[in-house]
């Protein structure tokens, strides 16, 4: 690998122009059919119509210990723990980009989706202390959408979260392309309600799948 392709986290160098472009798409909710859910769904939807392929994946499904600061990854760039990041962890590494969805929990992401993130430590630590690279110094190589909903109305609902997902998707070597974020949904079907939310989320997925096939 040569250049910005070859990130510090490994991110493989891919196809000509005409390669077809991979989105990994990771569900975050505790409620399977929940309001971020539904809303990733149209987003996934929306990416494969225009022409991405989409991996989906549901946190709620697999089983990931919460980070033990164990620091084994500062030595060899790899958690020292196997279980089911395991099987995110290739998928992080080799995607075009990234779609993320979760709820608000007291303003940032839910549990599930906390531990995956602190989980990806071991990218913090390989990119940061192993290959030694800067912080602001990299442009971001690859994208994200992230999707969240709250069930009140404040205006600060999303402040926490949106912090969260900056620092967090810059050890993934990624930017904040798009959030797609809505306040007042808490029962499960409140979405359903709001058919242009529907459809925003959908034309979110299909445009960043525009944009990845651009690149």
């Amino acid at each position: 690998m040569q250049g910005r392709e070859a990130a510090a986290i490994g991110v493989r160098v891919h196809g000509g122009e005409n390669s077809v472009k991979n989105i990994l798409a990771i569900y975050g909710s505790p409620r399977r059919r929940g309001n971020t859910s539904v809303l990733l769904e149209q987003a996934v939807k929306g990416a494969r119509d225009g022409g991405a392929e989409v991996e989906e994946i549901c946190l709620r499904d697999l089983s990931i210990t919460p980070c033990l600061e164990i620091y084994a990854c500062r030595k060899t760039g790899r958690c020292a723990m196997r279980d089911d990041f395991d099987l995110l962890r290739d998928k992080l590494i080799s995607c075009d980009a990234l779609m993320l969805s979760s709820p608000i929990f007291f303003y940032t992401v839910s549990a599930h989706t906390k531990i995956f993130m602190d989980r990806c430590q071991e990218f913090w630590s390989k990119k940061y202390l192993i290959d030694k690279a800067r912080f602001g110094l990299r442009e971001p190589i690859r994208k994200a959408l992230f999707v969240s909903v709250g069930a009140t109305r404040g205006g600060k609902l999303f402040d926490g979260v949106l912090l969260t997902m900056k620092y967090f998707l810059d050890t993934l070597d990624m930017e904040l392309w798009k959030s797609i974020l809505f306040r007042g949904l808490d029962e499960p079907s409140d979405v359903l309600e709001h058919p242009p939310w529907l459809e925003e989320a959908y034309g979110s997925g299909k445009e960043l799948a525009g944009v990845l096939s651009q690149s």
